[in-house]
Formats: C-alpha cells, sequence, structure tokens
C-alpha cells in the first residue's frame, strides 16, 4: 500500500510534463506543416537547383 502512496503521484507529475512538453509544442508551431515535411522526402535535392 506504501507504494502507491509514491506511484500515484510519480504517475500524476508524469502525466503534467507530458501534457505541458505536448502543449508547448503546440504553441511553438511544431504541427504547423504536416504535409510539407512528407513531400520534402519525395523531392531530389539535385532537382532544387
Amino acid at each position: 500500500m506504501s507504494g502507491l502512496l509514491l506511484l500515484i503521484p510519480i504517475a500524476l507529475m508524469l502525466g503534467l510534463a507530458g501534457l505541458a512538453a505536448f502543449l508547448w509544442a503546440l504553441r511553438s508551431g511544431q504541427f504547423d506543416d504536416m504535409d510539407g515535411a512528407a513531400q520534402r522526402i519525395l523531392l531530389d535535392e539535385d532537382d532544387l537547383d
């Protein structure tokens, strides 16, 4: 039972840290251009010059 008293707050803190990291990434524009990254894989670097 004493193990739960330690593990539950740790799990809550990790969950909040994950949520904070997601919100930070959302606000900093990490998810703005989802199609551009997928299309950049298909482009050949030599064709751009």
